[in-house]
């Protein structure tokens, strides 16, 4: 899938699998720089948890053998709407020296792509973001922005 750019590099959107965690916990840091790092070890646990949640992946755009956009998609089954699954989105993050080339909205794309081939019949994504530049690439990609999100946080344990 290639992203509108002057850049004639080919990003390749793919699902990510346990050789790619090296390359793709880094990129996170650029999303929540000060969460506690995760260990590959237990981020092969967890990739591992996720890909039993079936239609739920990584996805991952992947620059000259380089991870530089993502997000996490997890598809929901449901009881309402005929028993269509419905889709959430998150951890969307396209490393900062990689952005404004339509890295992200191409990973994006590709992680509604799969949602739709899973029968889900919305998708969904939450951001904390106010930057317009944010925004633009959610609608970019086909999000609008037409509800009201609400949400609750477990203090995190402090550390030390």
């Amino acid at each position: 899938m290639k992203p509108d750019s002057s850049d004639q590099r080919q990003l390749f959107v793919r699902l990510a699998d346990r050789a790619d965690l090296p390359g793709l916990l880094p990129l996170y840091r650029d999303l929540n720089p000060d969460d506690v790092e995760l260990s590959v070890d237990a981020a092969e646990t967890h990739l591992d948890a996720l890909g039993r949640i079936p239609g739920s992946a990584v996805h991952v755009g992947v620059l000259d053998q380089t991870i530089v956009s993502t997000c996490t998609l997890i598809v929901l089954p449901n009881l309402t709407r005929g028993g269509q699954p419905y889709a959430l989105i998150e951890n969307v993050v396209t490393g900062s020296q990689h952005r404004g080339r339509g890295y992200g909205r191409a990973t994006l794309q590709h992680a509604v792509s799969a949602a739709w081939d899973h029968g889900c019949y919305k998708v969904m994504l939450l951001t904390g973001s106010t930057k317009t530049e944010t925004l633009g690439v959610y609608r970019s990609a086909g999000f609008e922005q037409n509800k009201t999100g609400f949400q609750i946080r477990r203090i995190a344990p402090r550390i030390g």
